[in-house]
């Protein structure tokens, strides 16, 4: 992973976009793309992560604002003249050439010597593991296969960055999540620089050095995957990140990290404090169901309460269990299946425990 405090290769300085000239796409972004890193732009629809991607990449322009590339300013550089390689979710693949002309493709374009386009797309057919099919065409392949030749396209010409748009979400679950650590295993033998969108937070976590959290056109946090999911800087990112239980309150007191939250059923429990603004402010609190504690085991917590259990589901290793806590019938939680008391059943009472270390109190959205 890339030490913060690397030199960057991209930044993006106070960039805005809008479209009609009054709803601004992207707002104020500023941000920085470090040399080798694996960057992921993730976020709902309309959250501004791909127009980024293609403000970077030169089918759009900045409303107002730079982007720059090795201090080279972007705005007006047309795409081919950006030494940026490209991948799409639909492959965007020639059909009317063989595996070997699209590579080739790219290289052509700029005119390289015969000898070195045809050592190069040797070199990128082994790198995807396809050599042997470098004769057939797009539509003889299957889709993980079409991938890895539009993978090997953006990679033939060495570019300074590579930018993914969606890339893995025409394949299915399993050859999406195998595609994601080839990728990743490329990515960290080449050395290459990546910026890559997703709306899937689970590819998110699994490829990147860093993930920057979209909405509204605004980055709401940039982390590590370590980073965003057990201290997201909003309840936004706690929501979207993974799966989060959420309870409302009022900051009753603040001391550093520390803090006490009345809750809207006038229970008071104990958290760690976020970005909260202070005594007598709203707070959302939240907590991962893995890490709240059911059973006797919930007696060695500083917040403890009683909880209706309403649906249980069996996953194997794993039961998650619905339960109605202080007012909020959907909190879920999750344990191990070696630490559930079978004799459970719905519409049981259970003890849980809110361990304090594990309750953030956030910001509302």
């Amino acid at each position: 992973m890339k030490a913060q405090g690397a030199d960057s290769l991209v930044s993006f300085r106070n960039v805005q976009k809008t479209y009609d000239g009054e709803t601004l796409i992207v707002k104020d972004l500023n941000l920085d793309v470090q040399r080798g890193e694996f960057l992921t732009l993730l976020g709902p629809s309309g959250s501004g992560k791909t127009t980024c991607l293609m403000l970077l990449a030169g089918f759009e322009t900045p409303t107002s604002g730079q982007i720059l590339m090795d201090e080279q300013l972007l705005n007006r550089i047309p795409p081919h003249q950006r030494n940026i390689g490209m991948v799409f979710q639909n492959y965007a693949l020639f059909p009317h050439l063989t595996v070997r002309e699209n590579i080739r493709f790219p290289l052509a374009v700029r005119k390289m010597p015969a000898k070195e386009i045809d050592d190069r797309v040797k070199k990128a057919l082994s790198m995807v593991q396809l050599e042997a099919l470098g004769g057939r065409y797009p539509q003889q392949l299957s889709g993980g296969q079409q991938q890895r030749i539009a993978l090997a396209r953006a990679l033939v010409f060495d570019p300074k960055l590579v930018l993914m748009d969606e890339p893995l979400g025409a394949l299915d679950k399993q050859l999406r999540e195998h595609m994601q650590i080839e990728i990743k295993h490329i990515h960290e033998s080449l050395g290459i620089t990546v910026v890559f969108v997703t709306h899937d937070q689970g590819e998110a976590l699994t490829m990147s050095d860093r993930v920057a959290v979209f909405n509204h056109g605004i980055i709401q946090q940039i982390d590590s995957a370590i980073k965003l999911y057990e201290e997201p800087a909003n309840a936004f990112v706690a929501g979207f990140i993974g799966e989060s239980n959420s309870l409302s309150g009022t900051i009753e007191r603040l001391d550093g990290t520390d803090c006490a939250v009345r809750l809207e059923s006038g229970d008071t429990v104990q958290a760690r404090a976020g970005n909260v603004d202070g005594s007598g402010a709203r707070t959302i609190l939240s907590i991962r169901p893995e890490r709240i504690v059911l059973g006797v085991s919930a007696a060695s917590c500083d917040n403890r309460f009683t909880a209706t259990l309403t649906e249980m589901i069996y996953l194997g290793d794993q039961i998650r269990a619905r339960l109605d806590v202080l007012g909020n019938p959907n909190f879920m939680a999750k344990t191990s299946i070696a630490l559930w008391d079978g004799r459970l059943r719905v519409g049981d009472r259970i003890d849980i425990g809110l361990p304090s270390e594990n309750l953030r109190a956030l910001k509302p959205m």
